[in-house]
């Protein structure tokens, strides 16, 4: 049985009682067994661990996991403090320095971000090793446009950052009417300098968050030494 000890007890608890999920399940089950799966299996839901739904103030949608050794941990774009920085989370932190002055920080743990209620969510949990898009098809999808849909439809002046097209194709989930959503290029250096680079995303989320009475989002990320991804339950 799935626990996250918060309010995504209540709103998922029938999700995993349905027959897609429980498909979802038995995949896995053999998959991790036979296969090198990423992120470990006590990792995969991280991101709602981390981010209660109540606590929801922006939401950014990746596609799934990383797919090397030791990256993935549960929360999309993030890894450990102790993995080099990906490419595309390279080009993350250089648009965030020249949009708000951040320092780069010398790891790239977003576990920060994700306390502060930004649900750091891909929309495909789980992935074989060097194998990008390998579980795509397996129903996970379901999973997250469920979990997309209940925080547009339970919550209010929610931002949707929606980067590339795999996060451009949930645009339908979202009421426009109550939330914000961002449009941009997918940050990885194929596409960042088609629309990612100069989007300010990052302070557009803070001056909406601001303008509705919302505490804005620190996008300053702690050196190494100070940041401890473990803890994603506090």
């Amino acid at each position: 049985m799935i626990v996250f000890n918060n309010d995504w007890d209540n709103v998922l608890s029938q999700e995993f009682e349905k027959e897609y999920y429980l498909k979802i399940r038995q995949f896995l089950k053999s998959e991790y067994m036979e296969h090198t799966v990423y992120p470990d299996m006590y990792d995969i839901f991280n991101a709602l661990k981390a981010t209660p739904l109540q606590k929801v103030k922006a939401v950014l949608l990746g596609q799934d996991p990383y797919h090397n050794q030791g990256q993935a941990h549960g929360m999309c774009f993030s890894v450990k403090p102790d993995i080099d920085i990906p490419p595309s989370l390279k080009n993350m932190f250089s648009e965030l320095e020249q949009d708000l002055g951040c320092k780069r920080p010398d790891n790239g743990c977003l576990i920060e971000w994700a306390k502060q209620g930004v649900l750091l969510l891909n929309t495909v949990l789980t992935v074989r090793a060097g194998m990008a898009n390998s579980h795509k098809n397996i129903g996970w999808g379901i999973f997250t446009d469920y979990i997309i849909k209940a925080i547009s439809d339970q919550k209010q002046n929610v931002v949707f950052l929606l980067w590339g097209n795999n996060a451009k194709s949930k645009k339908p989930l979202i009421d426009q009417n109550k939330h914000l959503i961002l449009e941009a290029a997918h940050p990885s250096p194929l596409s960042a300098f088609a629309g990612f680079f100069g989007c300010r995303h990052f302070s557009r989320t803070n001056q909406y968050l601001k303008e509705h009475n919302i505490e804005p989002i620190n996008w300053q990320i702690s050196d190494r030494a100070n940041n401890c991804y473990l803890k994603v339950n506090e």
